[in-house]
C-alpha cells in the first residue's frame, strides 16, 4: 500500500492522504490508484494533488464534493504492480513477497509472510505459521525467491 485515505479535504471533494512513500509527494508520480475498503477494489484517476504538512491532498477524478470524499476515508491506496517501476534480478517488491510460503533449507515450512516492516538496520519478515517469527530479509538468511512457485527458502532454525 502506498498511503490510506484519512477523510475529506475542504468542501471540493478534496482528500486528504496518509502516505507511506518514503517521500509524501512521490504518491502522485501514479495518476491511477486502486482503492481498497472492506474488501472491494476499485480505479480511481488522480486529476491534481500536492504534499500538504506532512501528507498529501488529492482531488479525483468522480468526485466533486466533500460527501463523495468522506465516503473514501479509511480506504487504502495501492497501484497496480505494472506502474512499478523494474526491478534489478534478484530484487522484489514487498507486495511480491507477502503470501510467500517459507520454508528451511532443510525443507522445514515455518508458514507464510504476513508482511514486512523497516527497522532501519535491515527489512524483517513476519512469518506466520504454527507459531509467528520474525526473519531478517537479508542475504545470509534469504536464500531463494521462486515467485511462480509461491516460495521463499530460508536458512533459519526453527527452534530459534
Amino acid at each position: 500500500m502506498l498511503g490510506r485515505v484519512i477523510g475529506p479535504f475542504a468542501l471540493r471533494g478534496w482528500i486528504k492522504i496518509k502516505c507511506y512513500t518514503e517521500e509524501p509527494g512521490d504518491i502522485l508520480n501514479y495518476r491511477s490508484w486502486l482503492l481498497h475498503k472492506r474488501g472491494a477494489q476499485w480505479p480511481v484517476t488522480v486529476l491534481r494533488g500536492r504534499v500538504h504538512g506532512q501528507g498529501v491532498i488529492a482531488y479525483l477524478d468522480g468526485y466533486v464534493d466533500r460527501d463523495q470524499a468522506a465516503e473514501l476515508s479509511g480506504a487504502d491506496i495501492a497501484v497496480s504492480i505494472e506502474q512499478l517501476p523494474r526491478l534489478a534480478k534478484g530484487e522484489y517488491y514487498w507486495a511480491q513477497l507477502i503470501g510467500l510460503t517459507v520454508v528451511t533449507t532443510h525443507g522445514t515450512q515455518l508458514g507464510m509472510i504476513e508482511y514486512l516492516f523497516a527497522t532501519g538496520a535491515n527489512d524483517v519478515m513476519v512469518v506466520r505459521g504454527e507459531r509467528e517469527w520474525l526473519l531478517p530479509y537479508i542475504p545470509q538468511v534469504v536464500q531463494e525467491v521462486k515467485l511462480h512457485q509461491q516460495l521463499m527458502v530460508v536458512d533459519w532454525d526453527p527452534e530459534f
